[in-house]
Order: C-alpha cells, then sequence, then structure tokens
C-alpha cells in the first residue's frame, strides 16, 4: 500500500477520537498491553518523561524536548492531535516519522491489530514506541492523550512525570469535579518516579500529595520554585527560589499561559539532571528554549499567522484555555475584533461562550470533522450569550470574510477548537 492508502486505512478502519469523540474512546490500557507485547514491549527500550495535565502538555512536552535536542541527545517526542501532517505526532530531534516507516508498521502488524481491535490511537501509540526503540532514542518525551490512568501512553515508567494543571476539560470521561480529574491525571505516578506539578491549586494539591506519598515519589510543584517574568516581547528572566538563573532569555511562544508551563518546563528538567546525574548547561537551556519552534516545530498556540490585518490563532478549547485566550486578546491593540470560531460537539458550549467578549464581529464555523459542531447550532447558543454573528460552512470561508471585512488595524482572531486551529497553520 502507499503511504495516502496506509493513511485511509488508519483513519476509516480504527475508530478515532478525534474525528468521532467517544464511540473511539476506550478506557482500559488491555489493549496497548497486548499491543505491546506483540511489539516484544518497545515502551521498555528507552528513557521517557511522561507529561499529562488538562492544558500545556504539548508546549510543555515540546519545550524539554527542545532542550535535551539542544544539549545533543536524540531525542523522540510524541504528541497528540495533529494539526495538519499524521506524522507531526512522532518525532525524533525535530523530524517527524519517515512515511515509509508508517507503511512499514502498518503491512507488518495490520492483521495482528485487526484482530486485538485497536482504536487509532492505541495504534499510534504502539507506532511511536516501537518507533523510537528501533532507532534508540537516548529520550522520549511522551505527551498524554486525556487523562492520564487509563491513557494508552501510560505504560511506560518514565525517569520523571509531570503534570501541568487542572482544569475541566472531558469531564464525560474524567470527572466534572478538578478533584476527580486530578484523580485521573495523577494515574501517571509509578512507584518511586519523581513528580512535578506545574501549578499548585487548592482544589488538587492534597490529591497529588496523597498519591505521590502512595507510591513514594518525591513530589514538587513547580511554581513554588521558579518564577517567570516577562520583558519585551518574547523574552524572559527566569528565577530559582527567588534567585536569579537566566536573563533576557528568547521564549518564542507568544501567550501569557506559556510563561506558567515555563515555570513546569525548567522544574521537570531540573528533576531529570538529579535522576540521570546529566547537568544541562544554562547556555543550552537557553538555546534549547530560544530554538523550540526550529528543533521541534511548534505550532499552534498564540501564533501570528498574518499581519495588516493581525492574525492569530490559538489551539484552546476548554474554559481555561479560552480564559488565557481572552486575557491575550485584551493585551493585544487592535481597532476591531472578528472572531473565527468554532467548536467540537462534546464540549461545553455555554460556559465558554459567556466567556467570549461581546465587542466582537463572530464568523461561527466547525471545523472539518465529524466531530464538529454544526455552526447552526454554535451561533444559535451564541445569540444566547450576546455573541452575534454570521455562519459559515468552512474554516476557510469563515476566515476569508474576516480577512475581507476587517482593517489593517484590526484584529482577527481564529479559534475555539484545536482542529479549528489546524485548518489555518
Amino acid at each position: 500500500m502507499t503511504y495516502q492508502q496506509i493513511l485511509s486505512y488508519m483513519y476509516e478502519k480504527l475508530p478515532m477520537y478525534q474525528r468521532i469523540g467517544s464511540a473511539a474512546y476506550k478506557a482500559d490500557l488491555g489493549n496497548t498491553h497486548r499491543l505491546c507485547q506483540l511489539l516484544d514491549h518497545p515502551e521498555n527500550k528507552f528513557l521517557s518523561i511522561h507529561v499529562a495535565g488538562t492544558n500545556g502538555k504539548g508546549t510543555t512536552s515540546n519545550l524539554i524536548a527542545s532542550v535535551l535536542q539542544q544539549a545533543g541527545y536524540k531525542t523522540g517526542l510524541y504528541t497528540s492531535p495533529h494539526y495538519t501532517d499524521f506524522r507531526e505526532r512522532i518525532r525524533i530531534n525535530g523530524q517527524m516519522i519517515p512515511e515509509n516507516e508508517v507503511v512499514r508498521f502498518i503491512e507488518n502488524w495490520e492483521n495482528q491489530f485487526e484482530a486485538i481491535g485497536l482504536s487509532f490511537f492505541e495504534m499510534t501509540v504502539g507506532l511511536a514506541f516501537d518507533y523510537f526503540a528501533r532507532e534508540k532514542v537516548d529520550y522520549a518525551v511522551i505527551e498524554v492523550g486525556m487523562g492520564g490512568r487509563l491513557d494508552s501512553t501510560n505504560v511506560i515508567t518514565p525517569l520523571v512525570s509531570v503534570i501541568t494543571n487542572i482544569g475541566l476539560d472531558h469531564t464525560k470521561f474524567l470527572g466534572n469535579t478538578l478533584e476527580a480529574i486530578a484523580n485521573e491525571k495523577a494515574g501517571i505516578i509509578k512507584s518511586g518516579v519523581p513528580l512535578v506539578v506545574g501549578e499548585t491549586q487548592k482544589e488538587t494539591k492534597s490529591v497529588f500529595l496523597q498519591k505521590a506519598e502512595e507510591n513514594q515519589s518525591p513530589i514538587t510543584f513547580a511554581d513554588q520554585q521558579w518564577k517567570i517574568e516577562p520583558i519585551g516581547q518574547q523574552k524572559v528572566n527566569i528565577f530559582f527560589r527567588e534567585m536569579p538563573y537566566l536573563t533576557h532569555t528568547d521564549f518564542p511562544p507568544a501567550g501569557s499561559y506559556q510563561l506558567r508551563n515555563l515555570a513546569t518546563v525548567m522544574e521537570s528538567l531540573r528533576t531529570l539532571e538529579m535522576i540521570t546525574g546529566n547537568t544541562l548547561s544554562k547556555e543550552t537551556i537557553a538555546s534549547g528554549i530560544a530554538n523550540l519552534i526550529n528543533n521541534t516545530g511548534f505550532k499552534g498556540r498564540w501564533q501570528t499567522i498574518g499581519i495588516s490585518p493581525l492574525i492569530i490563532c490559538d489551539s484552546g478549547h476548554n474554559e481555561d484555555g479560552i480564559r488565557e485566550v481572552i486575557k491575550n486578546i485584551n493585551n493585544t491593540p487592535y481597532q476591531n475584533l472578528h472572531m473565527v470560531f468554532g467548536m467540537v460537539n462534546d464540549k461545553d458550549t455555554t460556559a465558554i461562550l459567556k466567556l467570549l467578549p461581546r465587542k466582537a464581529r463572530y464568523y461561527f464555523t466547525r471545523p472539518g470533522i465529524p466531530r464538529g459542531l454544526s455552526p447552526e447550532i454554535l451561533a444559535a447558543n451564541a445569540m444566547k450569550a450576546g455573541l452575534i454573528g454570521e455562519i459559515y460552512p468552512t474554516v476557510k470561508e469563515a476566515l476569508d470574510a474576516a480577512k475581507s471585512a476587517a482593517g489593517k488595524n484590526d484584529l482577527i482572531f481564529v479559534g475555539g477548537s484545536t482542529f479549528v486551529v489546524a485548518e489555518v497553520v
């Protein structure tokens, strides 16, 4: 089969949460364990860092990988979902897995995969682990897909477990309180493996402390160790325990929320150094942070995709993520605001729409996946929240309309879903 035929097979034959939602979600690690056994347990053949959390886990994973790559380590990076190319999910030193590797993997194991009844995500995790093991990476940074305890990635025993923060997302699967969701995320904690928690939250702190104690896992809270001070455009000062650590460091990820992610990264790297005894120089860390985009292909987070008018996209898609988006919109100078906005059908539209600015022109649309929420439904719900706009069947048509209507000093924001952003980056 060709690579395109393989892709079609994966998208059509394997249940894919990204496309169809809950019908593809398997709250069970049985299939993944069977897959790992079939592949001769590749998950045990490389050193890993495991990253979970409601928001920021993608940025955190990319930054850790970038620094390790900068230090000269052969570094695997597994993230999800992808924006435009399936192979974005699996990288070594920033390079996407070759098409022929994907073809080889599926052709070798297709019959066994069907016998097991793998989902798209389970298969992709197996592909990543097999590829990292065969390529003999020094480290692999593994981002959790959803939750933690029952996520397919949770068959590894990492050097460090990282949980960025806890917010209300995927409540249908993970619980509808912060404590319940924290319990699911805390499922990645392994016996004796140090845990880094990015943000100290009163609702979840005790959950992590208890789980860490049960597993005899040393625990630190990154925001109690590190402070990140923004200076000008995309530069930061970094403080460790109130003392200057790095000054005037280039930090390409725009968006205020990225400062918290950077603190999580710094504590994760410090913990990794203590475990391995391999020291990362300050120069290497600074270069790894500065070269994030070149090293890993990082995109989709408060990313500028057009100028005059300014066009910015962001993949924030839950309440906490949208709050940060609004904070950054409010900190951006503009004359008029245009919002190209779409969502998927398993998010709480009411809570999110209430957060959006009323003084804006809306272009309601839907991402081109089966889970995409009808723009008619979105617009009707938005009207109840006092948001007025027009309906467009595709993201491209919505963005084209916004570009036509916007003045050169206006701001066009594109978001509401990762899958909306995927169509413009």
